[in-house]
């Protein structure tokens, strides 16, 4: 993935540095740093949640002016303990961990303020930390606004999607019996939570490439398999629903009311015209509470940040900000 946008994004670059920091709850979290050791500091959040970081993340970033840090999430990448381990614990694994660690992971690269850009799941969860340390982000660059409301998943995992891709629906409802379909996402999790493999592997496999299968524009063959491998599906869909199960642990509409606090935070919302993972409705509502950030909508592209002109919006924004202290 990410091959696409030569001529797009920045050339890739290796780490300058990377490690496990303990977080606590038995948890270690993978953690990279690139670019100029004394550039801007940016975190960059993946989305999922459970997706991990890859390389080409780093692309968006000016390698010249950026110090570009990823991290993986709490039980996914290439962070210990994995959610695809059969005894796998999640308990731990909720948004308000994963923004403490964002904030240890901060003390413990000497970091005072970073910009923050995050897309998808990483929207919602650069938007919670904002708001609960906003006098530590220097600016925000979110994608594929999605912030866990009822509606949100409901549209997407529940059957509101299926309007649009019916034949891909019929795979994702295949591991589950006709009797449970009447709520989608606690029927997988049933499934997903299942100790013995030939139950949770089949399920996750087909959680993921539903997801996989519709967040572009057109197919993407490559994006597709890689969703389908056991161990990255297994850990994707588990983490997933552990949080969709519990709407992210924010009160129902909690990120765009309290989108007041960010007023103060240069910011730019960037959101494909047809994403149907997450509907451009949820941009539009944080838009309407927030509209001192930039509003940018990608008319020829969903919701992937891999579409090029979502990826040449996204540069843009960190291009402008990257000189701003």
């Amino acid at each position: 993935m990410g091959g696409g946008l030569d001529g797009i994004l920045y050339p890739d670059t290796e780490p300058s540095a990377h490690g496990m920091l303990d977080v606590g709850d038995g948890h270690r979290v993978y953690w990279e740093e690139s670019g100029a050791p004394d550039g801007k500091p940016v975190v960059f959040l993946h989305g999922g949640p459970g997706g991990g970081t890859a390389p080409w993340q780093r692309r968006f970033f000016d390698p010249e002016r950026y110090r570009i840090i990823l991290m993986d999430q709490r039980a996914c990448g290439r962070s210990e303990p994995h959610a695809s381990e059969p005894d796998a614990d999640l308990s731990a694994v909720t948004t308000w961990h994963l923004v403490a660690d964002l904030e240890l992971l901060r003390t413990h690269l000497g970091i005072e303020r970073w910009q923050v850009f995050g897309g998808s799941w990483g929207s919602a969860l650069a938007l919670a930390y904002a708001q609960t340390h906003p006098e530590r982000v220097t600016e925000l660059v979110l994608r594929g606004i999605f912030t866990l409301r009822r509606h949100e998943l409901e549209w997407f995992y529940e059957g509101g999607a299926q309007a649009l891709f019916p034949d891909l629906w019929e795979a994702y409802l295949a591991p589950i019996p006709s009797s449970e379909r009447s709520h989608l996402i606690e029927a997988y999790h049933r499934r997903l939570a299942h100790p013995d493999p030939d139950v949770h592997v089949p399920a996750a496999v087909a959680w993921s490439v539903w997801e996989a299968s519709t967040i572009t524009l057109r197919p993407d063959s490559d994006a597709i398999e890689k969703s389908s491998q056991p161990r990255s599906a297994v850990a994707f869909a588990r983490i997933e629903n552990h949080f969709f199960r519990h709407g992210g642990w924010f009160r129902e509409g909690q990120l765009i009311e309290d989108a007041h606090l960010l007023r103060d935070i240069p910011a730019v919302i960037v959101q494909g015209r047809y994403d149907v993972c997450t509907p451009m409705m949820t941009a539009w509502d944080l838009h309407r509470a927030w509209p001192e950030a930039e509003f940018t909508v990608v008319d020829d592209a969903g919701h992937a940040a891999v579409e090029p002109g979502i990826a040449a919006a996204l540069r843009a924004a960190t291009d402008r900000f990257a000189d701003a202290r």
